[in-house]
């Protein structure tokens, strides 16, 4: 499994013991949401880790609307009292009493385009609503802190006037269209949580991520970084369908954790924080050519359907300026190469994506 890998191993414990406060989670309480996907669970694997070489008895509550994804992902946890595992669909109204946690995060989402073609009322809800009834429940609380995991998305489509987006930048979004439902209810969510902040003194940050990628990436996650490194693992050639010349930002999940933790325990209450690594930045084309050049394959190109191309995003220009997060002491730790490599070894060792992406 891939915990047992020694390079995922090698990741956790880079995290776990680097200096970004850890000291506040002593003893304390966290809950996460989407605690199966991608980010959640290097998260909760993190957490563990801390715990193991410095007992520091954090209490993890790992929530996902599948109680069964989570046993399977965590069973070498299952004996553990640190770590509680909850089912519940966070788009449905859920009641958190009996409960106490110092932080709450909401990393639970849709988050790739099949899921927002197939599934756009749950993408929507699952932000907007996920966000109210986990707001409910902090703002009832003594002291409890909310981190709301936000998206690239928000920004839109860059409008020509700037190399990379600030938190301050908003660019262009075409509400009606399908395609909208993601990025136009991450807004949503941040607008709603700034109101919680000012209504009821809420406390706690709005963490942009940019495009994520790692061994934790799920086999049916219809990313294009996704499917690249699905053909990669299995040895085939990467499928491109654009032209790939969208440019992005793309940071490897160890990375992307760090930064969280870091904006959860040292972000200032109501302000947002760009996540990406600017030695990452590339168009699509470019990352397919690498991962090509990786396992000594081309890159081919096949024209998408209408209905995938329903779940892209329609942006050309998306790169995120993280300076700010880097003034409190982030730095991100891997390369592009660097994580791509790491990635594609893990998942091939261990044996996962064997088949080709259907």
């Amino acid at each position: 499994m891939i915990y047992e890998h020694r390079l995922y191993q090698e990741d956790l414990e880079a995290v776990a013991c680097e200096d970004i406060g850890w000291k506040e989670l002593k003893g304390k309480s966290i809950l996460i949401t989407g605690a199966s996907g991608a980010i959640g669970t290097f998260f909760v694997d993190v957490l563990m880790k801390r715990n193991e070489i410095y007992h520091d008895a954090i209490k993890i509550y790992a929530l996902s609307r599948n109680i069964e994804k989570l046993k399977n992902r965590f069973k070498q946890y299952l004996d553990y009292p640190c770590l509680v595992l909850i089912e519940q669909d966070v788009s449905k109204e859920f009641f958190l009493e009996g409960y106490h946690f110092d932080f709450v995060i909401h990393a639970a989402s849709n988050t790739h385009p099949k899921e927002y073609l197939n599934d756009p009322v749950g993408t929507i809800t699952a932000n907007i609503f996920g966000s109210y009834y986990l707001l409910e429940y902090v703002r009832k609380q003594k002291k409890c802190r909310f981190v709301l995991l936000s998206s690239v998305e928000v920004y839109g489509e860059n409008r020509g006037d700037v190399k990379y987006f600030n938190e301050n930048y908003c660019g262009y979004l075409d509400c009606n269209t399908l395609r909208a439902g993601y990025p136009e209810s991450k807004r949503v969510a941040e607008s709603l949580f700034q109101s919680y902040i000012e209504q009821y003194g809420v406390e706690g940050v709005v963490v942009r991520l940019c495009r994520i990628y790692g061994p934790t990436m799920e086999e049916d996650d219809s990313k294009a970084i996704s499917q690249f490194v699905h053909k990669a693992v299995v040895g085939e050639d990467i499928v491109l369908k654009s032209a790939g010349d969208q440019f992005y930002s793309y940071i490897y999940v160890a990375d992307a954790v760090k930064a969280i933790l870091q904006c959860m325990l040292k972000g200032k209450s109501g302000e947002a924080y760009n996540v990406a690594n600017n030695t990452s930045d590339t168009t699509l084309k470019g990352l397919a050519q690498l991962l090509a050049q990786m396992i000594n394959k081309t890159v081919v190109l096949e024209l998408p359907d209408i209905s995938e191309r329903k779940g892209y995003s329609i942006a050309t220009r998306a790169v995120l300026n993280a300076e700010k997060l880097k003034r409190q002491g982030w730095n991100p730790r891997y390369s592009l190469q660097d994580g791509l490599k790491r990635t594609l070894k893990i998942l091939k060792d261990e044996g996962y994506w064997k088949k080709s992406v259907i």
